[in-house]
């Protein structure tokens, strides 16, 4: 059963993880999450869900206003050969979300870990972290290193790799 946005809140409020979280109009690109600025502190997010030629799957997250170069990211994040978007269904089928929804919180839906969450280096420097909880209707502030326990108690402990240039 998929967990949803309230069914996250949950999980992290039964970690011990404090939270907050702003709703807004859906945002479906960087570009119009950037009028949210000023009004959420933070490092803001863009995750890529990408899948190497043996269909293992990567979620890729960095500052929103990182470029990641897709045909070399591969060598860091230890993928075979070039890595390419996953589809839709494989989103949702993997992490619950739909495009303009992926966050880092699809970990919790992925029960069978065939995802490898991959927190750019750079962004991991930030103390607070945006991410969309499971909805792009929304944005959630976590701190770094509750991040980081989060992702372990949902069984994916997160590659920190420098992957943006």
């Amino acid at each position: 059963m998929r967990v949803d946005r309230e069914g996250l809140l949950a999980k992290l409020d039964g970690l011990g993880i404090q939270t907050s979280t702003v709703d807004h109009p859906p945002l479906h690109t960087v570009e119009e999450s950037q009028h949210l600025r000023g009004e959420i502190p933070g490092a803001h997010t863009k995750n890529l869900f990408v899948k190497d030629r043996k269909d293992r799957y990567f979620l890729l997250v960095v500052e929103e206003m990182a470029v990641v170069d897709l045909k070399t990211v591969h060598h860091v994040i230890g993928a075979s050969g070039k890595v390419s978007f996953g589809k839709p269904e494989a989103l949702m089928d993997l992490l619950g979300v739909v495009p303009g929804s992926v966050c880092v919180f699809g970990a919790i839906n992925d029960t069978e870990n065939r995802v490898t969450v991959v927190l750019d280096s750079t962004l991991m420097e930030s103390a607070v972290i945006n991410a969309h909880p499971l909805t792009n209707e929304a944005t959630t502030s976590i701190g770094r290193d509750d991040l980081l326990a989060f992702l372990q108690a949902v069984s994916h402990p997160p590659l920190v790799l420098k992957i943006t240039a």
